[in-house]
């Protein structure tokens, strides 16, 4: 029998202990971390001999509180008010500080990790704690944030540089197609494919900016309970025209109204107008597109499917079907397409904690699905009372007024073909004039004199930035409450969010949609006019 340790009233012998203790030490000297102890009071009683290999100390330099001369000395307040509050709590603790490595005389990040020992009463007996070198992995990090954001601007520049020339090509293009008297049947057809082919590469930027973002890892997903209804609802009015376009009969279903999944509002949406619109692109001629639900064949989860009366696929299309660029053949086809919108979908998909798929043959069509986690139904909270609706055609109807008064616009804008663009769109409503500045400083001495209704404002602006002018026009109370409007080929969705944050009326990017754009204006002037 293994011989038991002799106790002295149920304790071990002081002899016990030691071997103990000579154990500890000796695995703490063989581990490749400092490894140390205190006393219940937090004065430090043991180092490893680690600490000597890495700092060049000894455990007599640093018993007690001497341990704070390891630390940088930028960091030791920090680090005994931390080892304080553990000490108080008697509760573990983590922190990070700089300590200098002998071998190259440098100052190293390192984790300091410390737990209590406790008695049976919960009494702190002893501290035990571990120094690791992390500052390869810090460095690793910082390298990752540094591309990601050397990525992210690249892509806002991209996105940039993409659209400025489209702003100008489709600007113009939807004003030659407006015009009075209207272009001839031979000249509407030829701005038909302006139009056609600048928004077909509008979408190929949009697609290949967005599966960047993605791959990159700087998509945002904000899940939320999502009503299936509504969802299915706004993708019928959005695909409707596309189907009535094409003679593509599409059926949607009654959805139970307490039918929610867990997913991003905006993504959700996308996801699904992808599946559509290529079961509508890809359908035979007068065909059907029927989308169903089941919320009952997983636990916990919701399938939307949309099935297709196509040609079907092939299996050695199926495995390519997720492939960036791969359009399955349909290269040489009449319908236009990326290759990319199923790669999206994909991703978002799953980062959305969910799945995708399809089932399909030749011949006989295909199914595809996305199937998300189910949420349950918010509560509906009473509605406050209705907010004032501004009229889309607000501009319309002041300028066709005749007692209406003339609109003054402020459009500061470096770029003279989008100045010629929007002086143009203006130029065809008698109510409204407009005036410009090509720089940031000169715009907003321009608003100080002239004070405009309106401003419309480029971000990219050569002395300053359109939020810096935006600010400096909010402390001046003569064009503190003037409408500012951005428009501004920086579209990505944090250039959005950044300037609605930094108080712009309405961001609106580049290239510019007529409509949007006049909607916009007519509610900014609806507001105005509202405080006068």
């Amino acid at each position: 029998m293994q011989k038991q340790p002799s106790t002295v009233n149920g304790l071990c012998s002081e002899t016990e202990v030691d071997d103990v203790e000579r154990r500890f030490r000796s695995l703490a000297d063989a581990l490749p971390h400092i490894v140390w102890t205190a006393e219940p009071d937090g004065s430090i009683d043991f180092v490893s001999q680690r600490l000597r290999t890495y700092t060049g100390l000894d455990s007599s330099q640093v018993e007690g509180w001497n341990w704070t001369s390891t630390v940088h000395p930028d960091d030791v307040h920090f680090a005994i008010a931390n080892w304080k509050r553990a000490l108080a709590s008697g509760e573990e603790t983590e922190m990070e500080v700089r300590i200098k490595r002998q071998s190259d005389d440098t100052w190293r990040w390192h984790l300091n990790r410390t737990s209590p020992v406790k008695d049976a009463q919960g009494r702190v007996i002893k501290w035990v704690g571990t120094v690791t070198d992390i500052d390869d992995q810090k460095q690793a990090l910082a390298a990752a944030d540094r591309a990601n954001r050397a990525k992210s601007d690249f892509l806002s520049s991209m996105s940039h540089e993409l659209r400025s020339p489209l702003n100008a090509i489709l600007g113009f293009a939807q004003l030659m197609a407006s015009e009075s008297p209207p272009p001839t049947p031979s000249q509407q057809a030829s701005i038909d494919q302006i139009l056609r082919a600048g928004w077909h590469l509008l979408a190929l930027i949009n697609e290949v900016l967005d599966l960047a973002r993605i791959e990159s890892g700087q998509v945002s997903i904000s899940p939320e309970p999502v009503s299936l209804s509504d969802t299915l609802r706004e993708c019928e009015s959005m695909i409707e025209p596309q189907a009535r376009q094409r003679d593509i009969m599409v059926s949607f279903p009654c959805v139970e109204p307490r039918c929610h999944v867990r997913a991003d509002r905006t993504r959700f949406k996308q996801i699904l107008i992808n599946l559509l619109s290529n079961a509508i692109k890809y359908n035979r001629p007068s065909g059907s597109v029927t989308v169903g639900y089941d919320a009952t064949r997983v636990p916990d989860r919701v399938r939307v499917k949309v099935s297709d009366t196509g040609s079907g696929l092939s299996p050695d299309q199926l495995s390519q079907l997720f492939q960036p660029f791969n359009r399955l053949g349909q290269d040489t086809g009449t319908e236009e397409g990326t290759g990319i919108g199923l790669v999206v979908a994909k991703r978002l998909t799953e980062l959305m904690g969910g799945a995708i798929g399809v089932e399909s043959a030749v011949g006989k069509g295909s199914i595809f699905w996305i199937e998300l986690d189910a949420a349950p139904a918010p509560d509906i909270a009473p509605t406050a009372s209705a907010s004032r609706t501004v009229p889309a055609n607000a501009v319309h109807e002041s300028a066709a007024a005749a007692e209406a008064p003339v609109h003054t616009v402020l459009y500061i804008e470096d770029n003279p073909a989008n100045l010629k663009l929007v002086e143009q769109l203006l130029a065809r409503h008698a109510g409204i004039q407009m005036l410009s500045a090509m720089t940031g400083q000169l715009g907003i001495e321009l608003a100080s004199s002239a004070l405009p209704q309106v401003i419309v404002m480029d971000i990219n602006l050569p002395d300053i930035s359109g939020v810096e002018a935006l600010r400096i026009l909010r402390k001046n109370p003569a064009t503190a409450e003037i409408p500012v409007m951005a428009l501004s080929a920086n579209a990505m969705p944090r250039d959005v969010e950044k300037g609605l944050k930094a108080g712009f009326f309405r961001y609106l990017t580049k290239p510019i949609r007529i409509d949007q754009f006049m909607d916009a204006l007519g509610e900014a002037i609806a507001l105005v006019e509202s405080k006068s």
